[in-house]
């Protein structure tokens, strides 16, 4: 962790630290020493993390959109019983590399239409998905390429190894 990674860590612990003690000056006695357990607790948990603007500017339209459109669409379908619904699980290869990208992307995956994430594999991501019929596979490509996007990462695909 660089000099602004740990003064930006710092900095949000200690803004915590305030909203819980609601401001009071006392309290840093006590709360000084929290906050810098936490930066080191946070930088031994969760090293530093690239990220892009671009990808952060672009991804947060796109999360919004489909939280909404996810929220819709389950409230639809829980209407009007006579909607396809064929649940199922999938199975859903990764292209991220391990750690923080993943779970991100699991995370948001539970926020598309009809879908939830259930296990985070070493290989693959399961999904359980409300209709087996609809089209969800681009959809999980998407989000992994916007999550990708959102982390500055290149994905690789299985056959271009090989």
């Amino acid at each position: 962790m660089g000099f602004w990674g740990f003064c930006f860590r710092t900095l949000v612990f200690a803004l915590l630290w305030w909203i819980l003690t609601q401001g009071d000056i006392n309290s840093w006695l006590v709360g000084a020493p929290v906050v810098l357990l936490a930066v080191l607790a946070s930088w031994w948990l969760l090293p530093a993390i690239s990220w892009s603007l671009s990808g952060i500017v672009h991804f947060i339209p796109f999360f919004l959109w489909r939280s909404l459109y996810g929220g819709v669409d389950v409230a639809r379908r829980a209407l009007h019983p006579k909607l396809p619904i064929s649940p199922g699980l999938h199975d859903y290869r990764w292209r991220l590399p391990p750690g923080l990208p993943r779970v991100f992307m699991a995370n948001t995956v539970s926020l598309l239409p009809g879908t939830l994430s259930t296990e985070l594999g070493e290989e693959h991501l399961r999904v359980h998905v409300l209709d087996q019929s609809g089209d969800f596979i681009p959809e999980l490509s998407i989000v992994e390429e916007r999550v990708a996007r959102l982390f500055g990462l290149i994905l690789v695909d299985d056959e271009s190894e090989e």
